[in-house]
């Protein structure tokens, strides 16, 4: 495929030519200037054999991380029938690693990854662009001309190659799982094409990279530089380790669904987040966050957690353990090693309760479903 063959489709797109005519407040050349720029911007080339060689520069931290893929033989059977969007939650910048490697030990094609525009800076930047193939998404922006074109580029995407994009927009700051956005699953559903299916898929963690990061911040505030995050992702991963859990789900068809129709966008849209959390695997991190008082003994705590995990029970949890006594052997340690909790003879005590929060909020979709889901 020649790189400029998706960027020709794109213009000769009857929505972008009509743009191009000079609409929206543009003359035709101003028009055809800012979209040209934006096609430039989004243009992608995806080396695959240069793609597992990603694991190397980045084995200091990805050694760090045992990776656990689950129900990947959905997304097998899915990509043997035909074209596949993938659609997860948003945790860590670590997904765009974990999350496509888990796909390549299935031996699953790799799909092009969007990713925030701020991903590309650097030398980072660079491997997005011409190994990954990773798309670089501008997320907030209302310029008419971007969101044509990146609707209409998505469309022609989909012709050649799979979809994986983070319905959520960025990765959550509060620790839970976010609403989703309608953006790129309109382009995907633009795109017309028969057997067209979205997977969803969840990602989680024993431990977050940067989540003593985020935590603070709670709500997005600016867009640090992405060298900075690095940097911090480096620093906390001094003393790191944890499990990745990369759970597919069952294959949703996109075959005959209106992109137009804002109410049927909408409740497929509900319905995607409802899977990707009802399948985000429970892990001991966090129902032990989700139980913990300020300061409570290893009595109270463990009834606690029994009553956490009744309720996930009654939810149907994807729950990596099953015992009260079997979350506090396994997450005691590793949230003491990451400052997160102290523990002094009996008594449990909360060190930084901003972060610990950040891990109970992760189930609050599960713990107190909105009223709409059924």
């Amino acid at each position: 495929m020649r790189p400029d063959t998706i960027a020709e489709a794109v213009l000769a797109r009857e929505d972008v030519a009509r743009f191009l005519e000079g609409s929206h407040g543009l003359t035709g050349d101003a028009a055809r200037t800012r979209v040209m720029q934006y096609l430039d911007e989004l243009q992608t080339t995806q080396r695959y054999e240069l793609y597992r060689a990603l694991e190397y520069p980045l084995l200091p931290i990805l050694r760090k991380i045992e990776r656990h893929g689950e129900n990947q033989q959905l997304a097998v059977d899915a990509v043997k029938r035909g074209r596949v969007v993938y659609a997860s939650n948003h945790r860590s910048h670590i997904d765009y690693l974990v999350e496509p490697l888990v796909l390549d030990d299935a031996g699953i094609r790799p799909p092009i990854i969007a990713a925030g525009i701020n991903l590309f800076g650097g030398p980072l930047g660079l491997i997005h662009k011409h190994v990954t193939g990773a798309l670089p998404i501008r997320r907030n922006t209302k310029d008419p001309a971007y969101l044509i074109t990146l609707k209409a580029y998505v469309s022609e995407l989909l012709h050649k190659h799979d979809l994986f994009f983070y319905p959520e927009g960025g990765r959550s700051y509060s620790g839970e799982l976010k609403p989703a956005k309608t953006g790129l699953l309109n382009a995907a559903l633009d795109a017309q094409l028969p057997g067209l299916t979205l997977v969803p898929v969840s990602v989680a963690y024993d431990l977050v990279l940067e989540d003593h990061v985020i935590a603070k911040q709670r709500v997005k505030r600016s867009q640090k530089a992405f060298s900075r995050e690095i940097a911090e992702l480096v620093r906390y991963a001094i003393g790191y380790r944890s499990r990745a859990f990369v759970t597919f789900g069952k294959p949703i068809p996109l075959d005959g669904i209106d992109p137009e129709n804002k109410k049927g966008v909408m409740d497929l849209t509900r319905h995607i987040r409802n899977e990707i959390g009802k399948q985000y695997k429970v892990l001991p991190t966090a129902v032990l966050a989700a139980a913990m008082k300020p300061s409570v003994t290893r009595a109270d705590l463990k009834a606690r957690i029994e009553d956490v995990l009744e309720t996930l029970r009654s939810v149907n949890a994807n729950l990596a353990v099953t015992s009260a006594d079997a979350v506090l052997n396994e997450a005691t340690e590793p949230l003491v090693t990451r400052n997160i909790i102290v523990v002094e003879q009996d008594r449990y005590r909360v060190r930084e309760r901003n972060v610990l929060r950040y891990y109970a909020r992760s189930l609050n979709h599960l713990l107190s479903p909105p009223s709409h889901t059924h």
